[in-house]
């Protein structure tokens, strides 16, 4: 019997924990492997978590860390699926930051495009097909911007790798609870709910977490849906109404 597994990175982030919240509650989905550098303070049966070193992504063995955990058996047949290579996993990534807290542009590069690349490869040693990644609004690698450069970098550099279906989610400004306060996002997501309002500017209308995540879950899981897609956040607004 095959099971569904479910890869995903940028888990402790916005949209990735409503990632994790809505894969749990999928029947479809059996189980769900995030990759982080710290372990999440959450449990679920469905639930592997793999502490990595995004700077060393082609060093890390999936099935390894899974037997490390399996002492109870409980992983045992993720563990078999993983070592007989029978499943195509699906994946999420919502890796990303700011400039701010990178620290600095190269930092921010390495983060939001080598770490986002590296886990597109990894996963496709794994015999991924699928992969959905959350860009942003406005990626462009000709943009003079460069937030929105690298986005589209990375965009077009997954454009290039083999996957039979890949979906960039290109949100707004998103809605939801965040760890940190961003003063600058937030008298934007005011000022963009009053133009929304008054009609202008729907493309840019502010978009909640969960929609996001919601909408990506939806597009991953219909089988049909192939090549490489741009879902805009106007597009998830309308899917998840």
């Amino acid at each position: 019997m095959n099971h569904r597994i479910v890869f995903v990175a940028g888990s402790s982030g916005m949209v990735g924990m409503q990632l994790l919240h809505q894969l749990f509650q999928h029947p479809e989905v059996d189980w769900v492997v995030s990759f982080g550098r710290r372990e999440l303070a959450l449990k679920h049966q469905k639930l592997v978590q793999v502490k990595v070193n995004f700077d060393r992504l082609d060093q890390v063995d999936v099935v390894d860390e899974v037997r490390k955990q399996n002492r109870g058996g409980d992983f045992q047949s993720l563990l078999v699926a993983l070592e007989r290579g029978d499943d195509r996993p699906l994946v999420f990534c919502s890796l990303g930051t700011t400039i701010r807290q990178a620290g600095s542009k190269d930092d921010f590069y390495r983060i939001d495009h080598d770490y986002v690349i590296s886990f597109a490869r990894m996963s496709l040693r794994y015999g991924a097909k699928r992969f959905a990644y959350v860009s942003a609004i406005g990626a462009d690698a000709q943009s003079s911007i460069f937030y929105n450069k690298v986005k589209g970098t990375v965009e077009d550099d997954l454009r290039r790798m083999d996957f039979e279906y890949l979906g960039l989610f290109q949100p707004s400004l998103l809605l939801g609870d965040r760890k940190e306060n961003r003063l600058g996002e937030e008298v934007g997501k005011v000022l963009m709910r009053a133009v929304t309002f008054l009609g202008l500017f729907k493309k840019y209308k502010p978009i909640y977490d969960h929609q996001v995540a919601r909408a990506m879950v939806k597009k991953m899981l219909n089988s049909q849906t192939t090549g490489n897609e741009t879902i805009t956040s106007l597009e998830m607004h309308k899917m998840t109404k």
